[in-house]
């Protein structure tokens, strides 16, 4: 290849290189960070309440008929719905990665539209909302009251009214979830007198339809062609307590009037009482928010904060924010652990180039080389949509390795023409060129075959290969532009022509003297390496054997490392859940709470807390769930043993030592937002025979106690519980209707006293609220308090205990769905010395095994996703990979048997990285794979080199024999240079701690492992493969010579007689 033009014109080649720095610093300015691309799949969440219903009834009148409308619609992947005791219906619709999130809302609303007419009117009263969510929740904060002076009311509402309209309007943000409620008019019927009265509370609800009303009576002198027009207006919705006391509910003849607050007690208070919130110990309210798809996660983050921290001296006095989950802490945090990686493999990198080149000058040229490559590449990840993200960076980490390499190759070439005698650099460099040229554009061509495949993958491991791939095959593509044009254009200015032999030198310094052992120490070495190569060649035998050997290692350690998706990691937040047993009242459950929190305020790591009583991430509302989130200090201020597994354990031990009568379970936040609540695994238990809930209850006990014998994993538990004690309702027809009275009369006056009705609207800072009638709490304690209800046949008032009996039963707080069927959602974590791969096998055996015929299971979540992309894709990439490696190079060598030479040496290397996985107890996940990939890449390259140069040696009329002898030791000292420049700047990777150091571990031990062995075992297989393939290829094709007079290679050979 002919490349003088632009050794001859180094301003050109500079210019060249300061065009991509610019264009990658502008990249860089532009691209939103995230801590990794957007892989959770699009959700659309479906939600409305019936207010007094029980799980079942939200079940069969709410749920079903939805479900029916909304089953099919377009992409979606699976749907899970939640039918709680508190009268709760939740669906949410997953759909298919890719999916435009807007168009699946609106899609599902109109399936939802559909449903409307089959809904009861308690519920299309209150709405059916369909809104889009990311699971993903972006950062938790909390308002609390740090004095005690002001309540839960009135924090909820603050936060509600003042605060969380703002943050609604924070570009980016998606939902804004605040575990409280709006205020409510609370108007506390007193059944005692309302039987006196002979009322009942539907009275009541007419007489606010009656007077708590808008109207718009009109205006006098409209076109009365008179001066004047004046309106009327109506005082319209009551607005204060003294307002809605002084509702008439009956007024006699004799003038008599009896208003509400003769029979109720009327209050502003809380819509609904299930939740109770504490902060760090004190009353708060907590707000968790949600992103958007596709928008920047660090920017909305720091513009919340920004928010949060502009409003905190206009706050109440005394009331505090805490932050509870903020996303950005880990990424940040993650970052700069990577960039530091980054820095550290630079210098090494750096210092093994001096040690083999020995001369400054010549280590500048790749020193210049990186930055050039790796910021050019945020142009190029700019320009097809990527974000800066952990896994981009990681990907440059690893490039620095391969772009390194590029630029020693060429050094190398260039200091061997200089070694030969050439007295003028420009020549050498324009001499190295046109020998390398081609070597460099089959390299690039082949790393870049590597990466490019890799990216057509679908699903979540599809969007990390493609993240990574195309960064580094943008990487390799700069790179590669650098090596052929700037590279050698420095080396034609920096190089020095090398001192002869006779020439006298000045005394030696010690930097020299070292160089001198160095270079003695290596000619033996280079002496000792031609007599191995000649021994393997006489045993080619050996060689073949010794690819055999590692292809079959390599499958079989391939079956034997644990496999997973990603690693979990230390995100600095922990959730508690706290489950008590069935039918606990509230109160109790908070003092529970008040003990879990305790301990978990005492752990030296704690930052801060909030306890949420009456919910739980795992199986949603209910007075005997509650949820403790934790925020663990900064990585920096922990001391050692106290990272979040060790944190999770001690906690653990304590809690189950000091807290007898609840479950305590203590789980970090899923590594990959947006799947789960948990980073375990987690499945759906489906019971299709429609049969009754205890029957299923009692399946599903058995197999979770069957899963548990599994040494894979080390819990498993379901959240579903049916054994709530309940009471049945039984009502007389027949009495009934002697009594002139319908069934419904009876249900409808329970309701009104003790499940609460939604009666009517008022308006008060500008929003518009609920008025709730419910019985005062003390009248209705007990079933015993039943005596005391009446309800009205014709004049009299008849004890309701008369038409109905009560029958005790037990029942589950809440029902899931799972496509339609009833469903258990299990989950549970993996056994510490297992991968989640590992508990997938071991679930779907236990599963095979266990499981009744008309039960089936589901996994969803992360673990649907893994288990979608597990072993198959892997091995499939792998030979995409070496497919199309294998096709370029027989394009190039226009033979399709010496690339056999290349492909049969590069299973050493991967047999190598899974060798260091087994030592170093890494398992096999995305970013192992990874790491295996650039392998395949890199020794190949390896190979190249070695087979390009035998090649040009045997077409000058050499044996095939000393050709590959003479090949393979002039590309020993390029090929050690670059892996150990790679091994030694992985260093850092490989023994990483701190934050994000699983996942850079293991793609540190993935590529030093691979590279020692590989590079070890290639430098002595290449050469005896390349005799026995050249061999046969001359069998079909005689070699054409040029160059037999040896004119070209004169002063190399020289070199060796010499």
């Amino acid at each position: 290849m002919k490349l003088d033009k632009f050794i001859n014109r180094p301003v050109l080649s500079t210019v060249i290189s300061i065009l991509i720095v610019i264009l990658g610093l502008l990249g860089l300015v532009s691209l939103p960070v995230s801590q990794y691309p957007d892989i959770a799949p699009p959700t659309i969440r479906v939600n409305t309440t019936y207010t007094g219903a029980n799980a079942q009834t939200v079940l069969n009148s709410v749920i079903a008929p939805l479900e029916e409308q909304i089953n099919g619609v377009e992409d979606m992947m699976y749907m899970t719905s939640t039918a709680t005791n508190t009268g709760d219906a939740s669906i949410e619709v997953y759909f298919k990665q890719g999916t435009d999130p807007d168009m699946a809302a609106v899609n599902v609303q109109n399936r939802v539209a559909k449903a409307q007419g089959y809904l009861p009117s308690e519920v299309t009263q209150v709405g059916v909302i369909t809104q889009k969510r990311q699971t993903s929740m972006l950062m938790g904060f909390s308002f609390y009251s740090s004095d005690d002076k002001y309540d839960v009311n009135f924090l909820e509402n603050y936060l509600n009214i003042n605060t969380v309209p703002e943050i609604k309007r924070i570009p980016g943000v998606g939902d804004v979830m605040v575990f409280g409620t709006d205020y409510s008019m609370r108007i506390w019927l007193k059944p005692d007198v309302m039987a006196q009265y002979k009322l009942m509370p539907g009275d009541v609800t007419v007489a606010l339809a009656e007077q708590n009303i808008e109207a718009a009576p009109g205006q006098f002198g409209e076109r009365g062609d008179q001066s004047f027009q004046y309106i009327m207006r109506y005082k319209g919705r009551l607005q204060t307590v003294e307002e809605f006391e002084n509702i008439v509910i009956r007024a006699t003849a004799d003038g008599e009037i009896l208003r509400l607050k003769d029979v109720a007690d009327i209050e502003l208070g809380r819509l609904t009482y299930g939740f109770d919130n504490k902060v760090n110990g004190h009353a708060g309210v907590t707000a968790i928010i949600f992103q958007t798809a596709g928008s920047n996660a660090t920017e909305i983050i720091s513009d919340i904060s920004d928010y949060l921290n502009k409003i905190e001296k206009d706050l109440p006095s005394g009331v505090k924010i805490a932050t509870l989950i903020n996303a950005n802490d880990f990424l940040f945090a993650s970052i700069h652990e990577v960039l530091k990686t980054l820095i550290e493999a630079f210098i090494l990198v750096f210092l093994v180039v001096y040690i083999f080149l020995q001369d400054f000058r010549s280590t500048l040229i790749p020193a210049i080389a990186i930055p050039v490559a790796l910021i050019g590449t945020f142009f190029g990840l700019y320009l097809i949509g990527f974000s800066v993200n952990l896994l981009t960076l990681c990907a440059m980490v690893l490039a620095i390795a391969i772009v390194v390499d590029d630029a020693i190759v060429v050094v190398e070439g260039v200091h061997a023409k200089l070694d030969q005698g050439y007295k003028s650099a420009r020549l050498a460099s324009i001499d190295a060129m046109s020998e390398l040229g081609g070597a460099i554009v089959s390299i690039t061509l082949v790393m870049m075959a590597v990466f490019i495949p890799v990216s057509f993958m679908g699903g979540t491991s599809g969007t990390f290969y493609r993240q990574f791939g195309l960064t580094m095959a943008i990487a390799i593509g700069l790179s590669a532009v650098n090596a052929l044009t700037l590279s050698p254009a420095l080396c034609a200015i920096f190089l020095k022509p090398h001192h002869q032999k006779g020439e006298k030198k000045k005394k030696t310094s010690w930097i020299e003297r070292f160089h001198i052992a160095f270079n003695v120490a290596y000619d033996r070495l280079l002496k000792k390496y031609e007599k191995s190569i000649l021994f393997f060649i006489h045993r080619k035998i050996l060689a073949f054997g010794i690819v055999v050997a590692t292809v079959i290692l390599l499958v079989l350690l391939m079956n034997i490392t644990p496999t997973g998706l990603v690693p979990n990691e230390d995100t600095g937040t922990l959730f508690v859940v706290v489950d008590m047993a069935p039918g606990t009242s509230q109160e109790r459950t908070q003092y529970v709470m008040q003990q879990v929190d305790s301990l978990v305020a005492a752990n030296p790591a704690v930052a801060n807390r909030t306890q949420v009583t009456g919910y739980s991430f795992l199986a949603g509302q209910g007075n005997s769930y509650g949820t403790i989130i934790v925020k663990l200090k900064d990585w920096s201020e922990r001391k050692k043993g106290q990272d979040l597994n060790t944190i999770i354990g001690s906690l653990y031990m304590q809690a189950k030592t000091a807290i007898k009568d609840a479950r305590v379970l203590l789980f970090a936040p899923p590594m990959i937002p947006g799947y789960s609540v948990t980073n375990g695994y987690e499945l759906n238990l489906q019971d299709k025979t429609g049969g009754d809930l205890d029957k299923f209850y009692e399946v599903a006990q058995n197999f979770l106690a069957k899963l548990r014998e599994r040494p894979e994993i080390a819990t498993a538990q379901t959240s579903f519980n049916p054994t709530f004690p309940q009471y049945m309702i039984e009502i007389d027809a027949a009495k009934c209707k002697q009594a002139g009275i319908s069934p419904n009369d009876i249900l409808t006056t329970l309701q009104g006293y003790y499940g609460g009705i939604y009666a009517s609207n008022f308006n008060r800072f500008g929003k518009l609220y609920r008025v709730m009638i419910q019985a005062d709490p003390k009248y209705r304690i007990s079933p015993e308090s039943l005596q005391g209800i009446k309800v009205r046949n014709g004049n009299e008032m008849a004890p309701i205990t008369q038409f109905m009996t009560l029958k005790k039963v037990y029942g589950p707080d809440n029902i899931k769905r799972f496509n339609m069927f009833t469903s258990m959602s299990v989950n549970g974590s993996t056994a510490d010395s297992y991968s989640s791969g590992q508990a997938i096998k071991a679930i779907e055996e236990v599963a095979a095994a266990e499981l009744p015929t008309g039960y089936g299971y589901e996994f969803s979540g992360m673990t649907r996703e893994e288990q979608g992309s597990s072993g198959g894709t892997t091995a499939m990439i792998f030979a995409l990979c070496l497919v199309f490696v294998y096709l370029l190079l027989s394009a190039q060598y226009e033979s399709y048997l010496l690339p056999l030479v290349v492909i049969l040496s590069v299973p050493s290397g991967l047999m190598g990285s899974f060798i260091f996985a087994q030592m170093m107890g890494v398992e096999n996940n995305i970013y192992m794979q990874i790491a295996l990939i650039m392998l395949i890449g890199l020794l190949a390259k390896n190979a190249i080199l070695i087979t390009e140069f035998a090649l040009d040696r045997r077409k000058t009329g050499m044996s095939i024999k000393d050709a590959a002898i003479s090949g393979a030791s002039a590309r020993l000292r390029p090929i050690l240079m670059t892996s150990f420049a790679m091994i030694i700047g992985l260093l850092p990777l490989m023994f990483a701690h701190g934050v994000g150091a699983n996942g850079n571990s293991t793609l540190g031990t993935g590529s030093i492992g691979g590279m020692l062995i590989g590079m070890i075992c290639q430098i002595f297989i290449v050469p005896a493969l390349f005799v026995a393939f050249e061999y046969l290829q001359e069998k079909f094709k005689p070699m054409e010579w040029h160059d037999t007079d040896n004119t070209e290679i004169e002063s190399e050979i020289e070199q060796y007689t010499k």
